[in-house]
């Protein structure tokens, strides 16, 4: 059985720490953007696995070469957060986990669109989510 790849939407610096925990933990993961200076820092930080896609081009959305698990997608906006989980829902049959510190979005937006977790920080806080991982996402 091939390996599931944790799957990370991280604009922002609360998903920047969780993509460092990723890789303290050895877990296998790759990181989900649609910028190019995202991906230069991304391989800076050593990422190895970036996956890079055009969101506003439908017909560029393109399942990746590997077997998607759980995803997680920190929320940058409203808009970009919706078109991630419209590209992502059907890469997965597992949990995808939105992350958020805006508690004005309404949870039941995200669920339609896909997300079967949306959860909220006020600190940005979201180490948590590894003893999840390490106990297997659905």
């Amino acid at each position: 059985m091939q390996t599931e790849t944790i799957l990370v939407v991280a604009p922002n610096n609360d998903g920047r720490k969780f993509v460092k925990l990723l890789q303290h933990h050895h877990l296998p993961f790759a990181v989900l953007t649609n910028s190019t200076a995202e991906e230069k820092h991304f391989e800076k930080q050593g990422v190895e696995q970036i996956v890079r896609i055009d969101t506003s081009m439908t017909e560029k959305w393109v399942i990746p070469k590997m077997t998607v698990g759980c995803i997680f997608i920190f929320e940058s906006s409203l808009n970009l957060t919706c078109r991630y989980l419209q590209i992502c829902r059907s890469w997965t049959e597992r949990e995808i986990h939105v992350i958020t510190r805006q508690l004005m979005h309404p949870r039941g937006v995200y669920q339609r669109m896909g997300a079967d977790h949306v959860i909220y920080t006020k600190t940005g806080e979201v180490g948590f989510i590894l003893k999840g991982l390490r106990d297997g996402c659905r």
